[in-house]
């Protein structure tokens, strides 16, 4: 097995399901065909990562935006209670058009609970960890996007997930390989110990510094890695592609994401180093590092294992404060 056979397993280790896939989109599809319905309705399309196919697994959630007609809703849009009026709106709509018990369009949401931005539908048992949810977020059209409630703030503000979704799509029509990729530094990103890194974070990283001009993935992802840990060695928080909505995460740990990043980094520029001269055994091992258990191991020949040299780390870049404009 070579170095590009192990990625394609990788790449099937991380994807989900395509039947769950389907069922997502199918549940998606529900509320849009159920709320297109309305007179007050506008629009209603798909969001987040299941709209820019970059989910990774599982699949416990899909986000819907539902555009309402501004002159149906008069009062909404202001500060004051009307944040709370339209996610409470949306979800006695949720009730009445898909509840489980006597839903006019179908019967698929248990739960209907207002949250901040949007009313989180529980189509599983509430108490179940691995329950799936439709995230239904009320909105009016703007000329720059989005107008969005909420609630802590007793207001609306302004979101463009439209846009990722388009820099999204112009990526992977450069580069077959960049969607799965994103996944790859996803499922990387969950799965480092001791700290919570959101998914949004590391696709947003993927936007801003992985290469998709059609190099090889072992390549791609190494960069990506050196720019990433660059970057946030350098002091930068990754912010809203849009321009719009600030930190993606605030509450992330920069010191140690930055370990993180130069850790991985460091092997996979080893690795890339190692496959250059055609020891993909050793290059193998070094990429299972770099993700963990879920990267295939290498074969190697009876009587010739892979040898992998030590691996230094780089001095550690200063992390200095960085204005955010």
């Amino acid at each position: 097995m070579n170095v590009s056979d192990a990625f394609g397993r990788y790449q099937s280790h991380v994807d989900a399901d395509p039947a769950s896939v389907t069922e997502g989109r199918r549940r998606g599809n529900l509320f849009k065909s159920a709320f297109e319905g309305l007179d007050d309705v506008q629009e209603v399309f798909i969001s987040g990562s299941l709209a820019r196919k970059t989910h990774k697994k599982p699949i416990n959630d899909v986000d819907v935006v539902i555009v309402f007609n501004r002159d149906a809703h008069l009062d909404w849009g202001q500060p004051g209670t009307s944040a709370g009026d339209a996610l409470q709106y949306t979800g006695a709509k949720v009730n009445e058009l898909l509840g489980a018990t006597n839903g006019a369009h179908d019967q698929l949401v248990r739960l209907a609970r207002p949250g901040n931005h949007a009313v989180k539908c529980f189509v599983d048992d509430p108490e179940d960890p691995d329950r799936f949810t439709v995230d239904a977020m009320p909105a009016f059209r703007t000329e720059t996007g989005l107008l969005i409630p909420e609630k802590t703030s007793t207001d609306w503000v302004p979101a463009d997930p439209e846009y990722l979704i388009g820099q999204v799509a112009a990526r992977s029509a450069d580069w077959a390989k960049y969607l799965g990729t994103v996944r790859m530094l996803k499922t990387w990103g969950a799965s480092r110990p001791g700290i919570e890194i959101k998914s949004l974070v590391m696709e947003v990283l993927a936007l801003q510094f992985l290469p998709h001009d059609g190099t090889t993935q072992p390549i791609a992802i190494k960069e990506f890695f050196v720019r990433a840990a660059n970057y946030i060695e350098e002091g930068y928080e990754v912010t809203d592609p849009a321009g719009i909505c600030g930190p993606v995460q605030s509450s992330l740990d920069y010191d140690k994401f930055a370990e993180c990043l130069r850790e991985a980094a460091t092997r996979a520029g080893v690795a890339c180093s190692r496959q250059a001269v055609s020891d993909d055994a050793a290059a193998i091992r070094l990429w299972g590092e770099v993700f963990g258990d879920g990267f295939p191991p290498p074969t190697n020949a009876p009587g010739k294992p892979g040898i992998i040299p030590p691996v230094v780390p780089e001095k550690p870049r200063p992390v200095k404060d960085t204005p955010q404009g």
